[in-house]
């Protein structure tokens, strides 16, 4: 019996290579799934309800939240992957104005309306976890991704309140800090020779995978975590430490 059985979950950025492997952790630990992602038709793993979601938009979330409730009557588990850094950021100085409205309208503001309406869903269900996804800058200094910063350090304090906020309710909620994973576009980044700097030394034990990652929140979502609540857990191969 898998350490999911009997919950349904909701993931966003389903379609990214970390939200495909969370997907995919929680279906190979018994969950039933919601994949949320805004390219419509984009691939997800086979056998979940796969929904094109928009989610800086509140009317296209709700609609999402809905349907999940139409298929499986009830909501158990968020996990909110969408969002990301482009080479458009840099410092505070250099960073363009609509770089920063892009990352936290996508990072910050669309896991508060995530969580704004189907954090509902979890109430009537009678509880269930909140998993969030911050990042390495949100924990330390990088210089050159102020608005990603930004945003992700939105998301450590959105957390934490929504911790504190929904407990009474049998609500946990967490978020995870990946550093550098090794995902398709930043394997393709180091292939030419770019991106990283300073900080691939950094990660003692190597960059992480995406499954590294989604074995966190299949922890994070089970009872093995029941009284974890209100933490930022780095996946990160000890670069916040270093």
């Amino acid at each position: 019996m898998g350490r999911l059985e009997g919950r349904v979950a909701l993931v966003t950025g389903a379609a990214g290579d970390i939200g495909r492997a969370v997907v995919q952790a929680f279906l190979d630990e018994g969950a039933e799934v919601a994949a949320l992602d805004i390219r419509a038709g984009a691939s997800v793993p086979s056998g979940v309800l796969s929904l094109t979601c928009d989610v800086s938009d509140g009317a296209s979330v709700a609609a999402s939240v809905a349907a999940i409730i139409a298929r499986f009557g009830r909501l158990t588990t968020i996990c909110t992957v969408a969002g990301g850094s482009t080479p458009r950021d840099g410092t505070v100085v250099d960073a363009p104005e609509d770089e920063f409205w892009r990352a936290i309208r996508l990072d910050l503001f669309g896991t508060f309306l995530t969580c704004k309406h189907a954090i509902p869903e979890l109430i009537r269900a009678g509880g269930g976890s909140v998993i969030t996804m911050a990042s390495m800058t949100a924990l330390i200094g990088v210089p050159d991704k102020s608005c990603y910063s930004a945003a992700k350090g939105g998301i450590v304090a959105l957390t934490r309140s929504m911790a504190v906020a929904h407990a009474a309710e049998g609500i946990r909620v967490n978020a995870i800090a990946p550093g550098i994973t090794r995902t398709a576009r930043v394997t393709a980044m180091l292939e030419q020779g770019g991106g990283g700097g300073v900080y691939i030394p950094r990660h003692l034990l190597g960059l992480a995978e995406p499954l590294d990652v989604a074995r966190l929140a299949v922890y994070l979502a089970s009872d093995d975590a029941r009284v974890v609540t209100g933490q930022i857990l780095p996946v990160d191969s000890g670069v916040t430490i270093t």
